[in-house]
């Protein structure tokens, strides 16, 4: 850690050096393109749909999400190793996507968001005339 960072962090009042910072789980994620859009699966295991937030504001695209442990039903966790992460990811859209047309979708633990790309970004044939 540079001096830099070491020093700014050395000003916070007692009160904010004391209180955990909540730690976030980076979900792992793939991105498939094709002509018409650009595809992301993000795995979000024991994730609700109540729990999952998805947003895009200006040019950023952000993933939040906190996970429930989940049991059998009628019985209660009295003892558990897996922590219920809360979830975290942020990505820049590129201005050749129309962001106000992102499609969502959830099941079984993958987040599966479908960004269409703008029409005039898209691959197009020209016609050659002769003559």
């Amino acid at each position: 850690m540079s001096n830099e960072v070491q020093a700014a962090s050395d000003r916070k009042p007692a009160a904010q050096q004391q209180q955990p910072q909540q730690q976030h789980v980076v979900p792992p994620v793939d991105v498939f393109e094709n002509d018409t859009s650009i595809t992301l699966l993000a795995d979000l295991p024991g994730v609700a749909r109540e729990q999952l937030h998805v947003r895009v504001d200006g040019e950023t695209l952000l993933l939040e999400a906190t996970a429930a442990p989940q049991g059998p039903q009628q019985m209660e966790l009295v003892y558990g190793e897996l922590r219920s992460p809360s979830y975290r990811r942020q990505f820049t859209l590129s201005r050749e996507l129309d962001a106000a047309r992102i499609e969502a979708q959830l099941r079984d633990g993958v987040l599966k968001l479908t960004i269409p790309k703008a029409e005039e970004a898209r691959p197009r044939k020209i016609q050659v005339q002769v003559g």
